[in-house]
């Protein structure tokens, strides 16, 4: 589900502006990064999930951490449909 969210947004982007779709994957990759590297620096906005936001597009990477394991639940658009991932928990 995340994998594909991942892939429209990026379809989407990209449909807006040459190189804007990567540029958003160059954001997803710090984001993902970040969360790795300081988990808890990341509020929590359910009960184990955390959320990092890009700083550039109005997105944020949802997840949960399994031992070492970022597990992502979603790639989720913030303007859109809040808590609509919830039921993958």
């Amino acid at each position: 589900m995340a994998r594909q969210e991942l892939d429209d947004a990026v379809a989407w982007y990209d449909g807006q502006a040459t190189g804007l779709g990567r540029e958003f994957l160059v954001e997803i990759d710090r984001a993902v990064r970040r969360a790795a590297a300081f988990p808890m620096s990341c509020p929590e906005i359910e009960p184990s999930i955390r959320r990092c936001l890009l700083a550039r597009f109005p997105y944020g990477l949802l997840f949960g951490v399994d031992g070492k394991t970022l597990v992502v639940v979603a790639v989720a658009h913030l303007h859109r449909e809040p808590r609509y991932w919830v039921d993958r928990l």
